[in-house]
């Protein structure tokens, strides 16, 4: 999670992001969405993983409070454990 600050919302609220990682699932984005009151974002990211040796790409995120944004990040790997143990 990377701290962010939101400038629309209440200054003494702290905003989160939580990064969605590429090839997750447009359905659990959406569950997300539908769950929890968050704000979907995109956000500039350095990859180092498979071929991208430090591409900066446009990734999604899911800005929150610290509380919402721990309970997004547990609700997206149990998703995603439950998808993969499907396939």
């Amino acid at each position: 999670m990377t701290e962010e600050e939101d400038p629309q919302k209440n200054a003494d609220t702290q905003l989160y992001d939580v990064l969605v990682p590429p090839g997750v699932p447009r359905k659990i984005i959406a569950d997300v969405l539908n769950k929890f009151d968050v704000e979907l974002v995109g956000r500039k990211q350095r990859l180092y993983f498979a071929n991208m040796e430090g591409d900066e790409r446009e990734i999604l995120a899911f800005r929150a409070p610290l509380e919402v944004a721990q309970e997004v990040e547990k609700f997206i790997f149990a998703e995603l454990k439950e998808f993969i143990e499907e396939e």
